[in-house]
Order: structure tokens, then sequence, then C-alpha cells
């Protein structure tokens, strides 16, 4: 593609996007703004549920036809539940980041002027079918060179290739986000609920950190120094010398994808201790290193085999297997959570409260996270909480899935309204956070239906009790010092006072308190005057046409107070 035909191409993506967002704008003034001032509230409120469907699904059309950041940016939504509706999140939540393959011709160009010599001289084979397409990115597999591959140790390789073009579709996509997150500034109903731009500039940096291989590098190796020790965990090994910005060569570690039920049991390895296992591992991330993988869908991760452990043929009823010995392999650190110490310090007391069924304590840590606000009135939130940890606390996804779907559909509506009309709004570094434990929670529960995160946090809850109580006993003691020192010095502090007193070298200095009680009362007075002014205009112009002469003695004494308003005190005003 030529430049020029590339320009056009872009600016076509752009308007086509505004093009979209603008139409979408257009009903929401006209259902929202236009319908309830003309007296039809009932049909806004009424149509909404199917407009949201009939938005989400215009959306997820778009984002498979465009790829490249829109598909992303519908992942970004269905995250979103703090301010999207689930109408919009429910139909966004499977979006998938699956797109037609680039030709071959154009990735190895594209590997090639990125590692500068051909790729026959790079690997010692290259595979042009590919593994995986995405809407970023492209993967092949590949064997190191003999050179290569006596340095490394490693023999057999995947190779991770850009999109050709992919960083300016990825500007022009993030230029027309912005614009739309200007146009939502202007939209009341949404302004109200969430702040647009800085939604889109989160956003933006984590898609320029996902194109940056060599950040996904640094990403994992600093993944597999935290998890070094830990037999459970493992991940690929980076061949540096073949990796660049656009393209990022690492160690072949394919084995049975997480969610394969039935090559697990094959292979002797019962799918509810993966589960367990997967759970502690992804809790570990938050509270222990504080460094978590935010896409840990079945394609990222992979259970691998530790033990001889004969394959077996899969049968009904596995409950007698031995569960062989395996290791969870996870791939592509492109998405990862930070999570810094104040943020980890709320999640600890959220955990804490979850576990204990505490909901005061659970609106208490969402305040110190900073998803609520302090202003926030949360007397109806925390009787919800109440309800909910009273009805549902503790039960399984198995208990779960046998209470009344309508139930769970009344309750949800309630909650979920309550909670939408709350000022609250997850932090930046919230969002990828939640789209981890998310996708930890549904892989969990498909692996075991009798999961229950309940089980899995509260020994982590216990742990981070133990400490927090240990916190607490020191901060106590800390706390007595200081009061025993207090308490020894004040008796001779007291003495000092009273014979200061008795000598009389005590005084007391109030001339600013009473500097600034004089200038209350003057602005009191001349607010008064521009009350009186306002009135005395007002009565003067509405008796002009019954009592001419009165009306009009009004309106001219009405100058007195206002002058007195606009001038009174302006030669006065001394030290403050």
């Amino acid at each position: 593609m030529t430049d020029a035909a590339a320009r056009g191409a872009h600016r076509a993506r752009y308007r086509r996007i505004l093009s979209f967002a603008g139409r979408e704008f257009l009903k929401i003034w006209w259902f929202e703004l236009v319908l309830p001032r003309l007296g039809m509230s009932r049909v806004a409120e009424r149509t909404r549920g199917p407009r949201m469907q009939t938005f989400a699904r215009r959306f997820h059309t778009l984002a498979v036809e465009l790829g490249g950041l829109m598909i992303k940016v519908g992942q970004f939504m269905s995250s979103r539940l703090d301010v999207l509706p689930p109408e919009i999140t429910k139909e966004l939540e499977g979006l998938q980041d699956e797109v037609p393959a680039v030709p071959t011709s154009a990735i190895r160009a594209l590997a090639e002027a990125e590692l500068g010599i051909p790729l026959e001289r790079a690997y010692a084979w290259f595979d042009d079918t590919p593994v995986a397409a995405a809407s970023l990115g492209q993967v092949h597999r590949a064997r190191l060179s003999a050179l290569d591959a006596a340095d490394t140790g490693l023999e057999d390789v995947v190779v991770k290739v850009q999109r050709p073009g992919i960083d300016e579709i990825v500007a022009v996509d993030l230029a027309a986000l912005r614009r739309v997150a200007r146009w939502l500034t202007r939209v009341r109903l949404v302004a109200d609920r969430v702040d647009a731009p800085a939604l889109v500039e989160e956003f933006a940096e984590t898609s320029r950190e996902e194109i940056d291989y060599l950040h996904e590098a640094a990403s994992a190796e600093r993944f597999r120094e935290n998890f070094a020790d830990d037999p459970r965990v493992g991940m690929p090994e980076i061949v540096w010398e073949r990796s660049t910005r656009r393209v990022l060569t690492l160690s072949d570690v394919t084995a049975i994808k997480i969610n394969d039920t039935d090559a697990l049991r094959a292979a002797g390895i019962d799918p509810a201790q993966v589960a367990e296992v997967f759970a502690e591992v992804m809790f570990d991330q938050v509270f222990t290193h504080s460094f978590v993988h935010a896409d840990p869908h079945p394609g990222n991760i992979f259970v691998t085999p530790t033990s001889p452990t004969p394959p077996t043929t899969p049968t009904a009823d596995t409950t007698d297997a031995t569960p062989g010995g395996f290791r969870l392999t996870f791939i592509d650190f492109g998405m990862m959570a930070e999570i810094p110490a104040s943020l980890r310090d709320g999640l600890r007391t959220l955990l804490i409260a979850v576990t204990g069924r505490d909901s005061r304590g659970l609106v208490a840590a969402a305040q110190e996270i900073g998803v609520l606000l302090p202003s926030a009135d949360t007397r109806e939130l925390e009787r919800a909480l109440t309800a909910l940890f009273a009805r549902f606390g503790g039960m399984g996804f198995a208990e779960l899935s046998k209470v009344d779907p309508r139930e769970f559909r009344d309750f949800a509506e309630e909650f979920g309204d309550m909670v939408r009309s709350l000022p609250l709004q997850l932090p930046e570094n919230m969002l990828l956070l939640i789209r981890a434990v998310s996708l930890t929670s549904g892989m969990c529960s498909s692996l075991d239906p009798a999961f229950n995160v309940w089980d899995a946090a509260e020994p982590y809850a216990g742990r981070l009790l133990r400490d927090e109580s240990g916190n607490i006993v020191q901060a106590f003691a800390s706390q007595a010092m200081d009061t025993m020192n207090t308490t020894w010095r004040l008796p001779k502090r007291i003495d000092d006072i009273i014979t200061r007193v008795d000598d009389g070298t005590v005084s007391f200095d109030t001339s600013r308190l009473e500097r600034r009680l004089d200038r209350l009362e003057g602005i009191a007075r001349r607010i008064a005057s521009g009350v009186l002014f306002a009135a005395m205009l007002i009565g003067g112009a509405l008796l002009v046409p019954a009592v001419p002469a009165l009306g009009i003695t009004l309106i001219c004494v009405s100058a007195l107070p206002l002058l007195h308003s606009l001038f009174a005190g302006v030669g006065r005003r001394g030290p403050r």
C-alpha cells in the first residue's frame, strides 16, 4: 500500500469511528434529554435496555471489522462494570481478539527489517503458518540457528511479530477516542458518572505498553524472578538476541491448555486441583508480589505435566484418580497490573472484610482504595451488602447454580441500580486487576463446578489478618509509649502554665479575630444592602404601571442601598 493510500485508509477509519460515535450520541441526546422534557420519560426508560444491547451489538460488529484497538476497546468496556450498564458489558464480554492473519510475506519483511538480517540467517526454520493471529500481532513457530541454540540452550521457539502498520492504526484509533472523550465531557449524563478523557489516557498507556515487545520481555523477566523458586509456576525464556520492539522470540512452552479438561484427565491431572493451584498463584501475584498477569485467559496459560504419570483413559468418574504433578505455565506478558502499596493495603482490608462477611468493613475498604468517594452516602450500600452476605455468602458455584434465577435477577437489578447511583469509579490501576480476577474466577469455576472462591481466599485472609494484628499491636505499643511520655510531662507543663498566669506573663492576642469579625459584619451589611436594592428595584418596576409616582420613587431610592453594597468599607481596610 502506498503512503497516499495508507493516509486515505487512516482518514476513512478515523471518520468511521467518529461517525459511529456521533450516531450513538444523537440517540442518547434524543432519548435521555429530549423525550423526558416532552413528558415521555417512560418511553426512554422502557427502551433503554434494548437500546444498550443494540449499541453493544453494533460496536461488536465495528470492532471485528476494524480490528486494531477497537477490539481492545470492547474488551476494556466489558470490564467497566462500575460505569457501564450490564446490557453493554455482557454483550461485549465475549469479544475475541481474533482477526484474519497477515500474509506471511508482510510478516517476513517486517521481521527482517527489525532483526536486520534475512530470516534464513536468524532462524534455522520459520513456519509460514501462524499459530495465532490477533489484532496487534501474529505468532509463528521457529527453530533457532545452531549458534543461537548453543548460546541459549534452546531450540524450538515461537516468534511474535507485530502486524505491519499497527503503530499508525493505534495512533489513528487513539486520536478518534480522544475526540469522542471530549464529546462525552459535554454530556452531563455521562460526565457525572465517568471521567472519559482519563479513561482514554489509561487505555492509551496500556495499549502503548502492549505493542512494545521489549516492555513485554522485561515484564516476563520480572515475573520469572518473582516465581523463580516456585515449582508451581513456569514461563518462557526470552531470546534477547532475536527480540526488538516489534519482534519477540521466546522458548516454545506449548502444553495442555488450562481449559482442556479431557487432556488434563488423560495426563492424570485433576482439573479441580488445577483450579485450586491457579487461584493460589493469582492470589500470590496480588498480595505477595504486587505484579499480576492481567490477561489469564485459556490461550495464555498451559498446564505442563511434571511427573511421569502414564496417560489414562478419561472416564466419567475420576474421583479416585491420582492427580499427576504439574505446573502452570504463563505466556503473553503484554498486559500486567502493577499493585502499589496503597492499593495492596486496601485490597488486604477488602479481602479480610469479604471473608469475614463484614459489610461495613467492605465499604471502608472501598473508600480506602478510592472506589467510593468519601462523600458517598453508604448506608444503603451497607444494607445491600449485608443482605448479599446473608443470602449468598459462602456459597460455591455449584450451590449458586441451584438458586432460582429470578431471585438472582431481582437482587442484581436492585443492587446494580443502587451501586450505579453512587459516586464511584475504579482507579486506573484497578481496571487490569479486575480483569484478571474475573478471568480467574470464570476459569476456576469451569475447571471445577464446585469451586468455592471463599475457600480459596480464606487462608490468605487469615494470614493477612495475623499480619494486620501484628501491625496493630506494634501501633498500639507505640501509641502507648507516646501517651506515657505525654502523661509524664503533663504535670510539669501544667505547673509552668499556672506559674505564668500567677505572674501575669500570659497574654492572649485577639486582635486578628476582632478584625475578621469586623470584616464579616461589613460583608453581611453589604449583602443586606444588595438584597434591599433588588427588592426596591423590582417592586418599583412592578408599581410603575399602576402607581407611577411611587414606582419611580422606589426605583430612584434603590440607588442608595446599591451604592452602600458596592462601596461600603472601601477606604477602611486595615491590616489583616
